[in-house]
């Protein structure tokens, strides 16, 4: 039985997507660090998530008013393998591990959705208050769902997507042991401005 790599398997997966995926090849997949985060095995909740490690515009400091005093709030620098990384994605485990097969894919595209189509370290902003996810995060959730059964059909080999089949269990079954990259959740810096 050999070790599966839950980070290196997506990163793959991701790399995939994005050549195959007119909407996401906009994204630069070295940009992008995966990592594993622990998440409750409950229903309901987040599955995975992506951290922006720049502001609007892709800034990477702003001011802004806390109370009566102005502070400067600058995003942290993260380096993986000589880049800097502009997202951090997290996928929560066990929780994304016990969806099934097409709700794992749909999860990932919409994370990778989140990201701006300047791929500068903001994420994709819709108009109105919901900006994240536009009017509606069920029609999002419809478009994320076509998005993949259309990747889906111009993925003649899916054997890239074997670690996708089964839940947590299955995966233990068929592994020695599951290993992900872990990251404590990037944090905005506050100084005075």
């Amino acid at each position: 039985m050999t070790t599966l790599n839950l980070t290196g398997e997506l990163e793959r997966l991701i790399c995939d997507i994005v050549a195959r995926t007119p909407e996401l090849q906009h994204i630069a997949p070295e940009k992008l660090l995966v990592c594993v985060s622990s998440g409750r095995a409950s229903r309901g909740g987040s599955l995975a998530k992506i951290h922006p490690l720049r502001f609007e515009g892709g800034e990477r400091s702003v001011k802004a008013r806390r109370g009566r005093r102005s502070v400067l709030c600058t995003m942290p620098s993260i380096t993986h393998r000589g880049e800097e990384m502009l997202y951090v994605i997290y996928f929560l485990v066990p929780r994304f591990l016990e969806l099934p097969f097409r709700e794992k894919l749909i999860t990932i595209f919409h994370e990778l959705y989140h990201i701006s189509p300047a791929c500068n370290g903001d994420i994709r902003r819709f108009p109105g208050r919901n900006y994240a996810h536009g009017s509606s995060t069920r029609s999002y959730n419809l478009f994320m769902g076509q998005l993949v059964d259309r990747y889906l059909e111009a993925t003649p080999d899916r054997s890239g997507l074997a670690f996708l089949e089964g839940d947590l269990a299955e995966l233990r079954s068929r592994h020695s042991a599951i290993v992900g990259r872990r990251l404590q959740a990037p944090r905005i810096s506050v100084s005075p401005a």
